[in-house]
């Protein structure tokens, strides 16, 4: 080879390691490269539940982190407000069982309610499954469906201060995570068969473990659904 040709192959090899660095698109976070860097989700440190008037519909605007008093609160603004026929949602998350819960309240509600996750707008973790109990169930373009993808020993600081506690303390506490864990699974597995959420779900998304990720160099913890795998998996079964 000589020595244009190296130069020419060096040039070409170059660009292609700066393209794979720089393969992500602005804005999106570059370990969750599905994902927004700075996510619209709200601050709030309790989802707050905002009625209101939008072109003559009126929603209920659910914004902030899902808490253990959610549930309550929702059943009583659906309550006091039956004409509520969608739920627009942002949210970083919370407690998981809370959002099992809402979503099942906003399922048993006696109006056909729809929950939406307006353009720009970020639902993640356990925000997922109160969206998930809509009837009908939209994600608007632009919107980001965002989901955890858990593992079995999640709690790694917990874990670890335990390693320093001793050998008993480090094998009771992860059989501990890990049954927890399995159980929260058996739930969520159940919260999906209900609302008719495929399953393919916790299998392909939200449960493939961070172990065999990292071995193709893959730090991701958290994916947001396209569109169309929105619709694939039954996550919105009305398109936006």
């Amino acid at each position: 080879m000589n020595m244009k040709r190296k130069i020419k192959t060096a040039i070409v090899i170059a660009s292609l390691f700066t393209l794979g660095a720089t393969d992500v698109s602005p804005g999106m976070d570059p370990d969750n490269p599905t994902c927004p860097e700075t996510p619209n989700w709200s601050t709030n440190k309790t989802m707050e539940l905002t009625p209101k008037m939008m072109e003559g519909t009126k929603v209920l605007l659910a914004e902030g982190a899902v808490d253990a008093g959610l549930p309550d609160r929702l059943r009583m603004m659906l309550a006091d407000n039956p004409d509520i026929s969608e739920v627009w949602l942002r949210s970083s998350g919370g407690n998981a069982r809370a959002g099992n819960e809402a979503g099942r309240v906003i399922r048993e509600a006696d109006a056909l309610i729809i929950t939406r996750i307006p353009q720009g707008w970020t639902c993640f973790s356990a925000c997922n499954f109160v969206f998930m109990g809509g009837r009908a169930r939209i994600v608007e373009p632009g919107a980001h469906f965002m989901v955890h993808m858990f593992t079995m020993t999640n709690d790694r600081n917990a874990i670890n201060y335990s390693i320093e506690m001793g050998t008993d303390s480090t094998v009771g506490l992860i059989g501990e995570v890990e049954q927890a864990s399995a159980l929260l699974a058996t739930e969520d597995n159940d919260f999906l068969i209900r609302m008719a959420v495929s399953l393919k779900l916790l299998s392909e998304v939200m449960y493939k473990t961070n172990a065999v990720k990292a071995e193709v160099g893959d730090k991701s913890t958290r994916r947001c659904l396209t569109n169309d795998e929105a619709l694939r998996y039954n996550v919105a079964n009305v398109g936006g």
